[in-house]
């Protein structure tokens, strides 16, 4: 399968270190199957830090994986474990890593969802509540790639100026 990186520079190689924290999945690599998606980030990227919006493919081989990684899959829809986990890694407050996962497949946080977890932070919803107001809205899905091991399962096979 081939995931997309949008980014605002090409990418010889991954570097984990570079990574920013308090992410939807925590400190790691994020790729996405949807490409409008990617190219969207990487004009975002290009347009807030300067550079020159680049889309990387990758191939991808889930079904190859070594069976000591750890894949955490979550439904393509938003749930409240989803969202708890979302909540759980963005938060600024945490110094440590959230989970112990190589490989994170599931849902990206948009807007709407940080309205919801504002309003969950309120008290206005619980998480089943806020997850299912979030169930009819299409949020685009995200690989998170959190350790080395994880990374040898991608392959980059182009990267191109968008």
């Amino acid at each position: 399968m081939k995931l997309y990186h949008g980014t605002n520079a090409d990418i010889e190689a991954i570097d984990l270190s570079l990574s920013m924290k308090h992410k939807d999945f925590g400190k790691g690599f994020y790729a996405t199957p949807d490409r409008a998606t990617a190219i969207r980030m990487a004009q975002k990227k290009a347009r807030l830090f300067g550079g020159t919006a680049t889309l990387i493919t990758y191939e991808f081989e889930e079904s190859g994986l070594p069976l000591d990684l750890k894949v955490k899959r979550f439904p393509e829809k938003a749930s409240a474990e989803w969202f708890l986990f979302v909540d759980t890694n963005r938060d600024r407050k945490s110094v440590s890593p959230m989970h112990n996962y190589d490989i994170v497949i599931g849902p990206i946080a948009d807007d709407g969802v940080v309205l919801q977890l504002t309003n969950y932070h309120e008290g206005i919803y619980s998480p089943e509540q806020a997850a299912q107001l979030l169930q009819d809205k299409y949020l685009d899905q995200q690989y998170y790639f959190g350790t080395e091991k994880a990374l040898c399962s991608l392959h980059k096979i182009n990267a191109e100026i968008v």
